[in-house]
């Protein structure tokens, strides 16, 4: 174990928490007008927290909430204080931004050492991440915590396959970090090109997150590249990837001496037992920056407090299984429909009318969107058609991140609905759940 805490009793880790949680409400509810109104609403003041019970008497945190104060309005820290900021694209155009002071770099770093520790990881090994960097978080995350347990960083990003390959077989990656999906699709390529895999790569484990993975891709993850499956679990209202990570026992032990996860009924906010399966909501109890209480993060899981032959002692968490609302995620990139629609409103010559359309091509997620076009645009014959076309397919990478194919359809062909819109047709197969 990276730290000593993740083997503690019990009653340690419980004491800290609660610790940690009343300082934290103490510090929201001075610091952040947003929280204080929230505290006063709910009839509840921080000096009343005696128990880790009383979290359930906190509020609750959304994504709404953090872009209603776009772009820094829930901060405790003055910008000066501020070393790094991150951010997801929004429904409406305005992302959701989070906030790290130096401390929670240190946070940050410290949870993803012992991500990779669940593996062994060390100053012996070659990690190949391939993680998309910038705003996004998983690539710095994977990155940072390579570092602080002494192993060698490529950070090659996403993308690039043949170049991945050389890069991993050349550099002599033992670590590989990416989504499943690109992981398979590279093993794939590998064959193609010709390479022996268990004679040309080291590699020995695997850190795959940012996207579901059924049983069935995980073992032929195992199968193709011969390496130990890691699975690791984060977002970035909370810290970005290292909230939980698997051990080899398949696991996923939630690093909650700074984040403290429970499990919600979706419809009433009821909080469940142990065992359950319901939304998981998290409080961090360590952050400067951006410290949040109860956030709803939409995801469908189970949590339980047994032992585990790794020995740490920390809560577990099922794999997510699905979502409480209607979120996509394609190829590790978050995508909600009311995204797509924003961007097509600001493009003239479409029409309200859409639908979303996700297959696999492969082992890769393929999304495509078709698009109607107005009465006008469609008249205007086949170039106008087809700079339509690119431009919606530009916008749609310059604003949400993702390579969508776009369709355009003649006026009115598009099925209308008169209760709520079907606007997504989901062609891909999980297990255990709903992409």
């Amino acid at each position: 174990m990276w730290n000593r805490i993740e083997g503690a009793p019990r009653e340690e880790i419980e004491a800290l928490q609660l610790k940690r949680l009343r300082d934290t409400a103490e510090r929201v509810y001075h610091l952040v007008p947003f929280y204080k109104k929230k505290f006063d609403e709910q009839g509840i003041h921080p000096s009343q927290i005696k128990s880790l019970a009383d979290l359930a008497r906190l509020p609750f945190t959304t994504k709404q909430d953090l872009r209603d104060h776009y772009p820094f309005g829930l901060f405790t820290v003055p910008m000066d204080q501020v070393v790094r900021i991150h951010s997801s694209s929004g429904t409406t155009g305005k992302p959701t931004v989070v906030g790290y002071t130096q401390h929670d770099m240190g946070v940050w770093t410290e949870v993803m050492a012992r991500t990779y520790a669940m593996a062994g990881v060390g100053a012996q090994d070659v990690v190949h991440n391939a993680y998309g960097y910038g705003l996004f978080t998983g690539g710095l995350g994977f990155h940072y915590g390579a570092e602080k347990v002494g192993a060698a960083v490529v950070p090659s990003s996403g993308g690039f396959t043949k170049r991945q390959l050389l890069l991993m077989k050349d550099f002599g990656a033992t670590i590989l970090a990416c989504t499943p999906s690109f992981a398979l699709h590279m093993s794939e390529v590998a064959l193609e090109e010709g390479y022996d895999i268990k004679r040309d790569f080291k590699l020995r484990a695997g850190f795959f997150g940012a996207e579901p993975a059924s049983q069935g891709l995980r073992q032929a993850l195992k199968d193709a590249w011969g390496i130990i499956y890691i699975e690791a679990y984060g977002l970035s209202e909370i810290i970005g990837p290292g909230v939980a990570a698997g051990c080899p026992h398949g696991s996923l032990h939630v690093f909650e001496d700074h984040f403290i996860p429970e499990v919600i009924d979706p419809e009433t906010g009821e909080v469940l037992p142990d065992g359950e399966e319901g939304e998981l909501v998290f409080t961090t109890v360590t952050k400067q920056a951006l410290p949040i209480i109860r956030y709803r993060t939409k995801d469908i899981t189970t949590l339980h407090r047994r032992p585990c032959k790794c020995g740490r002692t920390l809560v577990t968490m099922d794999s997510v299984v699905g979502r409480s609302d209607d979120m996509l995620i394609v190829n590790g990139v978050n995508v909600f429909p009311s995204q797509v629609e924003h961007v097509l409103t600001k493009v003239e010559g479409t029409t309200p009318n859409y639908v979303i359309v996700v297959d696999k091509k492969g082992v890769l997620d393929k999304l495509e969107v078709w698009v109607e076009v107005d009465e006008t645009t469609f008249a205007d014959g086949i170039g106008a058609l087809e700079a339509l076309k690119k431009r919606l397919e530009a916008e749609m990478l310059n604003e949400l991140y993702i390579n969508a194919k776009v369709k355009l359809v003649e006026p009115k062909t598009l099925e209308r609905s008169m209760g709520k819109a079907q606007r997504i047709i989901d062609k891909r197969q999980v297990e255990g759940g709903k992409k």
